[in-house]
């Protein structure tokens, strides 16, 4: 066999934004490392320095964070005085998460963003925060940002929240509670949960910064406490998570590999006779997109195991069925390899997709037309039915500006087809360093294929 192409895993950009906060939101000083370095988490320090934090970036990747001990500050609210303004660019992520931080600080925000951000929805976290006491005013389109923000503080007690768009709303009022003046009980309801292991990523956060909660599920009517790992059934009214009040203590971290951006190395992997190694991964990660690698070993590849080194090679691929409801950005990714396999694959229960950076769903679907993939988008998902790639051409694709898209199109490089991106620049919102890399692997494979040989 070929030597493998390794490769350092890029930082897990979920955790990153969520470290970021809790120590901006701890008395004292936590220094944290292997930060992921993106537009988008420019964006969460820019803001959360803004509310008061103090932070201090070392060498790449590391920060000395001094938190806010009377929490998040805004611009008392009086005639003469124009709301603290916080722009959180194309971020949903920092959007969703800090509009509900601020809120349980003081002061009056605007909460604004730029591209698709005035288009995606809000209503859901809106909607907890205005039965918290706090005054919310929709600045443009009723639902979504900009958003005027007068915040005075959360008083605890019952929440209800909806995730049927997504669970960052649920996150964002997690990482407020601690804040709160009494136990802040949040149940969850709606009509369906979506992306449930970033939740789990939130509650790892807050454990590791020494707040107190317990997650309850409702068996015979009563709430009984679980294992918040492992909570079972997550059912809308049947959930709640109970955060007690008190401070966050500051504390040191390293953040871990990133699973959704290791995915297009692993998929190169699968695609390649030449095996493909990330290092900086974590095998008992809690972060849903760590299902990459028994999606790809169930269409037919071939993934080892060293430490915190895995590795991917192509094996016959086949198509599937899937449900990726708790890991929904590596649909295009499977998207790509879906159409090298052989035969369909039907990925469901991810209409949360609509309300991405784009309407992930139709761009993947679009986007693998362009090479004869024989797609179709369902209600909650799509099938993608493969068809003989057009080797040797160049083709134009679009990105719709959302970095998942670019970077999952790379894929189809290996199967021989010519990529030309509208808007190749769009992947510094969660990998700047992407292009440079997949040259790397582009290089690699190249180099151990002659060797093979």
């Amino acid at each position: 066999m070929p030597t493998p192409v390794i490769l350092q895993a890029p930082a897990s950009k979920s955790l990153s934004h969520r470290a970021l906060i809790a120590a901006a939101l701890a008395p004292g000083q936590s220094h944290l490392s292997n930060v992921l370095e993106s537009e988008d988490l420019e964006r969460t320090r820019d803001i959360l320095a803004r509310a008061s934090a103090l932070i201090e970036r070392g060498d790449p990747g590391k920060y000395a964070v001094s938190g806010m001990p009377r929490g998040p500050l805004g611009r008392q609210r009086q005639d003469d005085q124009e709301p603290l303004v916080m722009d959180v660019g194309e971020s949903g992520t920092t959007c969703r998460l800090l509009t509900a931080v601020l809120a349980a600080g003081h002061g009056s925000f605007r909460i604004q963003g730029r591209g698709k951000m005035h288009s995606r929805p809000i209503a859901s976290l809106v909607t907890a925060l205005i039965s918290q006491g706090i005054e919310v005013e929709y600045q443009e389109q009723p639902g979504c940002p900009p958003l005027l923000l007068h915040a005075t503080g959360l008083p605890g007690g019952e929440v209800t929240i909806d995730l049927d768009e997504s669970s960052q709303y649920l996150s964002g009022l997690l990482l407020a509670a601690p804040l709160a003046r009494a136990v802040m009980t949040i149940l969850v309801g709606g009509s369906k949960v979506v992306s449930w292991p970033y939740v789990g990523l939130t509650l790892d956060i807050m454990e590791r910064f020494g707040v107190r909660f317990q997650v309850q599920t409702l068996h015979h009517e009563r709430w009984m406490d679980v294992d918040w790992r492992e909570p079972g059934e997550i059912a809308p009214g049947r959930l709640r998570i109970r955060v007690q009040p008190g401070a966050y203590q500051a504390r040191d971290m390293a953040v871990e590999g990133d699973w959704s951006n290791a995915s297009y190395f692993l998929a190169a992997g699968a695609l390649s006779a030449v095996p493909v190694g990330l290092r900086g991964l974590n095998p008992e990660s809690l972060q849903g997109d760590r299902a990459i690698v028994d999606i790809l070993a169930r269409m037919g590849a071939v993934v080892s195991w060293d430490q915190d080194q895995v590795t991917v090679v192509g094996g016959e691929l086949r198509g599937v069925d899937l449900d990726m409801g708790a890991c929904p950005d590596l649909v295009p990714t499977v998207g790509a390899v879906a159409a090298q396999a052989k035969g369909a694959t039907t990925i469901r229960n991810v209409a949360h997709l609509r309300i991405k950076e784009s309407d992930r769903l139709d761009a993947v679907v679009t986007e693998l037309a362009r090479i004869g993939a024989g797609t179709t988008a369902l209600e909650d998902g799509l099938r993608i039915e493969p068809a003989p790639l057009p080797v040797g051409k160049r083709l134009a694709f679009k990105t719709y500006a959302d970095h998942r898209l670019a970077m999952s199109l790379s894929l189809l490089e290996l199967g021989g087809v010519g990529v030309d991106l509208d808007q190749p620049g769009c992947v510094a919102k969660s990998f700047p360093e992407f292009w440079t890399r997949w040259d790397e692997l582009k290089a690699g494979l190249a180099g151990a294929g002659r060797a093979a040989a």
